[in-house]
């Protein structure tokens, strides 16, 4: 029996999903959570882009863990995350929080704050702030704008959604503008009062009593969340006095005797300081009414209780532990190993899931070349984009002795578990600066510097240290710091031999052997990331350029180490190290050797160093990622922001004014940005209904809570097919052939559609100039050319990589100039006048002339486009539900296109997730 026989590996997954366990008997590898997730109704979780940027997939995540003994909840993009990942985990989609009836409080408060428009991204943002509240039920507003860095929106805007949000803050109460009366009417302070931090200006003012934190005990809450309804307790009614955890958004009671001046609240029998003076809604038109508006539903919130959130289920603590009653029929975590049921077709045709280092490395001396999976983040793009397949895969994020933390005294350094979360790890970065202090961590504090602004919350939350060294992308956020900072990577393998593991350290200036090439042997595993602490004299910085500062991949990227004598100013070590300069992370050798021994805060030492670094990342015009000048500029840029950053960390006065002031000027440029700040305003309109008035649209509920449906959440239909579409791979080229013959061969492809095959016209758009599927030329890379139609979308997306297409290119004009150039006009003028321009321009007093030239830019909308066509059974007759914003032309085109008359199509749209002018045509 080999090491990793069947016998020794389960091959089904139990978890929990909104409180209900399941249990799946060897569950398609291919498949994510979401796919899962939708597939079983639960349409809530939404599909945007697939990849783990948007976040309308968000769900929350929580598991025991067992090292650290605790409960832990995390936002996870479902759209990344295989099935197979969440076994012995308990996973909540919005639709387990609440429904429309009963919402839940975060639910209920995005929407009647206005933070849904559209409402294909809100679920995401209710399970973001949910999950917030579950690791933290009193978060700072910083805290909470920080939850929702993995999640876009594109309609709403982000003002509303934060206000909705930061109601539960901790500071919420003190800007409270409303209040209940014992009687049940709502009063709005006015906005002088508002204005008045110190409230009636008595110390120990009953409206300025902050409350006493509640404190949560560490085990989970005993009963599920229970919705109060509509007619719940008013958020900002009077607490009882017995309650130990005050309403977020509500004033405090005060606990102790009030000033002879105040009465504490008593008095008058509500939340509010007897010295407030109260305006009424109607007597307040000086006042913006937007702000009462706001503030009056504010008043009218469910109270938030943690306390009645829905527990972790007992029996999956027991699981991860391995304490489960096996005598009584209970179900036993154990490694796992899945072999695909369609392994021709499947990306991934076996898997193990070990629980132990020892399990991993047997199962890689079996599979040496086996894919190790942890937040399928890097793995699931690649499976999506490049259609990569990995027969074998090795889940890794159970394994405990890859997750842990060592503090090595003999050696001045600490060893981080490859396959610690990114989230653990900025959070342990912070406890390890809080322990030794500034100077002795700076390794730590740059690493923290990029993680601030590395991806999402959701991609934190799943993706490891090791995912970010081992892949050895070239433009990577953490590599060049950890190869400034002299960094180890320990690798581990079994030595069959002696039945031990074997354990080896590579530097990371040896780790790097190529693009997306390392020095890791076949059947070797990262075990650990071992990072020195910083000395005297020593200053380390990051820095990293983007097209938008968060979430997104760097352009140019660095770490920049420097130790100097404290004496004499003499650099005795200095690493630069850059991404996307190269196919591989790289010092800057020559640059580092032109500062050696040089004093640090000389004018000459400065030159020398930009100049060594000019010449040596210097790149060829036709680079990979273009942008040459600009990149090699950046490296000059980095090093002298980094140079006044050392002067002024170090205490070196900085020769040609690259000293302290230059660097406060730069440090005030990377400071982290204020909480943001918004209102909107608007003036009262009298006494009508809705007109004018802050009236949350009657979708809202819908949307938070993940009942609203969109075209593609609709339920298969009985002998449904699914298309996809042959795209164009050349921008400007005749189509000199398609050949269908092997896609057709696929299993479950029934058609493959082209220009001929179109029964009515084949042309369509506003101007009618464009074909619906090309005859004979194409002229943008991502042009349909022809339909493949099977019995599963998944069948249909694969054969479309079947078909082939023969190209003729055609000469190509790249720009608006060159087109001007070559006198390649469109043929047909089109403008929009009224009246005589000309005369217009030559009467006016001033004319101004030019020209203005924008680049391209990339538009986007969170739902994908959709459509579902059904036969009504009579003749030719069809209903068609769309995504689209122009329902008359899409009828129309389909009319077209089939040959026949446009009565005999109906087209509905219920929703849309987005169009802003793309979904028109």
């Amino acid at each position: 029996m080999t090491t990793t026989d069947s016998t020794s590996f389960g091959t089904s997954i139990l978890f929990f999903l909104n409180g209900e366990k399941v249990v799946i008997e060897s569950p398609d590898l291919d498949l994510t959570l979401l796919q899962y997730l939708r597939n079983t109704g639960l349409t809530g979780t939404k599909l945007g882009c697939g990849e783990g940027g948007c976040g309308a997939c968000t769900v929350m995540v929580s598991r025991y863990d067992v090292e650290q003994g605790k409960v832990t909840h995390a936002s996870v993009n479902a759209c990344l995350a295989p099935l197979y990942t969440v076994d012995g985990k308990h996973v909540m989609t919005v639709e387990g929080l609440g429904t429309s009836a009963n919402p839940h409080p975060v639910q209920e408060r995005i929407a009647l704050l206005h933070g849904s428009q559209c409402g294909f991204c809100t679920p995401g943002f209710v399970m973001s702030l949910y999950t917030l509240l579950r690791n933290n039920p009193n978060p700072t507003e910083r805290e909470i704008e920080e939850c929702f860095d993995g999640n876009l929106c594109r309609c709403t805007g982000y003002r509303p959604i934060l206000d909705a949000a930061k109601t539960f803050a901790d500071q919420a109460w003190k800007r409270g503008a409303a209040v209940v009366n014992s009687d049940g009417s709502v009063k709005a302070v006015s906005k002088s009062e508002q204005e008045q931090e110190k409230g009636c200006g008595i110390d120990g003012c009953c409206r300025l009593q902050k409350p006493k934190e509640p404190t949560f005990a560490v085990h989970e809450p005993t009963a599920p969340f229970k919705g109060e309804g509509e007619a719940a307790a008013l958020a900002l009614a009077t607490p009882s006095p017995s309650a130990s955890s005050p309403s977020s958004s509500s004033p405090p009671r005060s606990s102790s005797s009030a000033s002879a001046s105040c009465c504490g609240g008593k008095a008058s029998g509500t939340a509010a300081c007897c010295k407030a003076e109260a305006v009424a809604p109607e007597d307040a038109a000086a006042e913006n009414q937007a702000e009462i508006d706001k503030q009056l539903v504010i008043a009218k919130f469910k109270r938030y209780e943690p306390t009645q959130e829905l527990i972790f289920p007992p029996f999956l603590i027991r699981y991860a532990k391995g304490t489960t009653a096996q005598t009584e029929g209970e179900a036993q975590m154990r490694p796992l190993k899945i072999v695909a049921k369609e392994p021709a077709t499947s990306w991934c045709q076996r898997f193990y899931r070990p629980l132990t280092l020892t399990g991993l490395l047997a199962v890689l001396e079996e599979h040496p070349d086996a894919k190790l999976v942890a937040g399928n983040s890097e793995v699931g793009v690649e499976i999506k984009l490049k259609r990569s397949k990995f027969e074998t895969q090795v889940y890794v994020s159970d394994i405990p002795e890859l997750q842990r933390i060592t503090e090595h005294a003999d050696s001045d350094s600490v060893s981080f578990g490859a396959n610690m979360t990114l989230a653990r790890f900025e959070h342990e970065l912070e406890r390890l600066i809080a322990k030794h202090g500034a100077q002795r961590t700076q390794n730590f504090a740059a690493l923290r510097e990029n993680l601030r602004y590395f991806a999402g919350n959701q991609i934190r939350n799943v993706a490891t240290i090791a995912g970010n060294v081992v892949t050895a992308s070239p433009i990577s956020d953490l590599n060049p710091v950890f190869l400034a900072a002299d960094a180890r990577v320990v690798l581990v393998s079994s030595s069959s031999a002696a039945a031990e593991k074997a354990t080896r350290e590579v530097r990371m200036s040896e780790f790097f052997l190529g693009y997306r090439r390392t020095a890791m042997r076949r059947g070797e595993a990262m075990l650990a990331i071992r990072v020195p602490l910083n000395a005297a004299g020593e200053c380390v910085r990051a820095f990293k350029q983007a097209k938008r500062k968060d979430d997104d991949i760097a352009i140019v990227t660095c770490g920049l180490r420097v130790r100097i004598n404290s004496a004499t100013r003499a650099v005795e070590e200095a690493a630069f190290a850059f991404g996307g300069m190269a196919p591989t992370t790289v010092l800057a050798t020559r640059t580092a050797q032109s500062v050696g021994g040089r004093a640090w805060g000389d004018a000459a030492t400065l030159d020398a160093m930009l100049a060594a670094c000019q010449d040596e990342m210097r790149l060829d015009y036709a680079v990979p990622g273009g942008m040459a000048e600009y990149r090699t500029a950046l490296t000059t840029s980095f090093l002298l922001k980094f140079w006044a950053a050392a002067c002024a960390a170090l205490g070196v006065a900085g020769n040609g004014g690259f000293g302290g002031g230059l660097a406060a000027e730069m440090a005030a440029d990377d400071a982290p940005r204020e909480v943001s700040k918004g209102a909107q305003e608007y003036a009262p309109v009298g006494d009508r209904a809705v007109v004018g008035k802050g009236v949350a649209h009657l979708s809202a509920l819908k949307q938070t809570t993940g009942e609203a449906r969109y075209v593609d959440d609709m339920p298969p239909l009985q002998g449904e097919l699914h298309m996809a579409l042959v795209l164009s791979e050349r921008a400007h080229a005749h189509v000199v052939g398609i050949d269908a013959t092997e896609a057709l061969q696929r299993a479950g492809v029934r058609r493959v559609l082209t220009a001929r095959d179109v029964p009515g016209e084949n042309v369509w758009n506003v101007f009618r100039d464009e074909e619906i599927l090309p005859t004979r030329e194409v002229h943008y890379v991502g042009q349909p050319l022809a339909l493949v139609v099977a019995d599963s979308l998944k069948a249909a997306q694969d054969a479309t990589r079947a078909v082939r297409v023969e190209y003729a290119e055609l000469p190509a004009v790249l720009g608006v100039r060159e087109a001007a150039r070559a006198g390649a006009w469109f043929a047909e003028e089109r403008r929009l006048q009224n009246g005589d321009v000309d005369a217009a321009l030559a009467e006016a007093d001033v004319a101004l002339a030019g020209e203005s030239y924008c680049g391209p830019q990339e538009h986007f909308y969170l739902e994908p486009m959709g459509a579902v066509a059904v036969p009504r059974g009579e003749g030719d007759e069809l209903d068609v539900f769309a995504s689209t914003q122009n329902p008359t032309e899409a009828q129309m085109v389909c009319a077209e296109a089939l040959g026949v008359a446009a009565s005999r199509i109906v087209c509905h749209v219920k929703r849309m997730g987005g169009g802003f002018g793309g979904k028109e045509s």
